[in-house]
């Protein structure tokens, strides 16, 4: 029984894609098209599809000498490609790939069954295209980016990869105290009195999350994962491999437990925020004093979102750059041109610097 599963053309018997312009399954060789659940229909059971092989038994011996060790394999796992017999290596948490030899999309078996099914997914809505265009303007306009940066980084890689997230749904009841100020500023004999008037300010009330999303795979900066939120969860369907092909596709590798304690710190400033915004008629500062939030109700999905990885190298120093798959934020570090940069801070600091001398001059006159 193969450990792979292979997305061939009813048709032709060719390779097939999940499209993000139409939606739909598309052959690559006959351009066939079809939508997801009428593709699912055509795919019949291993077990009717699959001949028996039988391979000759040859007098072959190994005539190497290494060995691997048991730590270099404890996350490596090896695949057979169905189409061409090829050894495809991947970690454990891969669920989706390509096979490198035919270039065939596969998915993973077992990686997503069981406890490890995702219940949505949402499909990429934009493509390879896209995500290169999203990338190159995503350069304009930076004023410190060295100008060279632009023409000599290479675009190492770029992948469209589904990205596994806990969502957590959650009633709570929240109290929180504020502190507020208020500011008075008076004149008296050319002299000028400020007063600040503090208050105590409690909040409370009942609020609701849907579908708060957390990171699931240890490979992802969940810096840049929060970056390119949000994801609208309206595009979200029912998980069905088949959106899978033509992507990769890691399953969790962090358990619900460990983003629990990401999900409640989300809820905490959310709602700090959102009770602070109520906290009006005060024109000095507003701080958290103490903040109350008790969880009565809570769910949790797991769920695959749709993000480009994008790997440049420049000048010997790689970038990674992140592109949401569904909307098209793309986020990413760049590198700074600390000349230009330098220079921008003289040139205001000398600006300020005279106009202060200016008004010191005409004050004295």
């Amino acid at each position: 029984m193969s450990d792979v599963i292979e997305y061939k053309c009813p048709f032709c018997g060719g390779a097939m894609e999940f499209d993000s312009k139409s939606q739909h399954m598309k052959c690559l060789y006959c351009n066939t098209e079809m939508t997801v659940e009428e593709f699912q229909r055509t795919q019949k059971p291993e077990a009717e599809t699959a001949a028996e092989k039988k391979t000759a038994k040859e007098n072959w011996f190994s005539l190497s000498s290494g060995q691997w060790q048991k730590d270099e394999t404890n996350h490596m796992r090896v695949y057979s490609c169905q189409s061409c017999g090829g050894e495809i290596v991947a970690d454990e948490t891969t669920g989706a790939t390509t096979c490198p030899f035919c270039n065939n999309k596969v998915t993973i078996k077992g990686q997503f069954s069981g406890d490890l099914k995702p219940d949505y997914i949402i499909p990429f809505k934009m493509d390879k295209k896209a995500a290169k265009k999203r990338y190159y303007s995503h350069l304009e306009g930076r004023k410190y980016l060295p100008k060279v940066f632009r023409k000599e980084n290479h675009v190492d890689e770029i992948k469209g990869v589904y990205i596994p997230f806990w969502l957590f749904d959650v009633d709570a009841d929240v109290q929180i105290t504020y502190e507020a100020e208020k500011v008075h500023v008076q004149e008296s004999n050319d002299t000028e009195y400020t007063t600040r008037d503090i208050y105590r300010v409690v909040r409370a009330g009942s609020i609701s999350f849907e579908h708060i999303p957390a990171d699931a795979s240890r490979k992802m900066d969940d810096t840049l994962m929060e970056a390119i939120e949000p994801f609208h969860f309206r595009d979200a369907v029912p998980f069905q491999p088949a959106y899978l092909a033509g992507y990769l596709a890691d399953r969790y590798d962090v358990s619900l437990d460990e983003r629990m304690d990401r999900a409640r710190e989300r809820i905490r400033v959310c709602a700090e925020r959102s009770f602070q915004a109520t906290v009006t008629g005060y024109n000095g500062g507003k701080r958290v004093q103490d903040s109350d939030i008790e969880i009565n109700q809570a769910g949790y999905w797991y769920a695959l979102y749709p993000v480009w990885l994008l790997n440049t190298t420049w000048r010997g120093e790689k970038f990674t750059f992140a592109m949401n798959g569904q909307t098209g934020k793309m986020v990413g570090d760049l590198p700074l041109d600390r000349f230009a940069f330098w220079k921008s801070v003289l040139i205001r600091t000398a600006l300020i610097a005279g106009l202060l001398y200016t008004l010191m001059y005409l004050v004295v006159i």
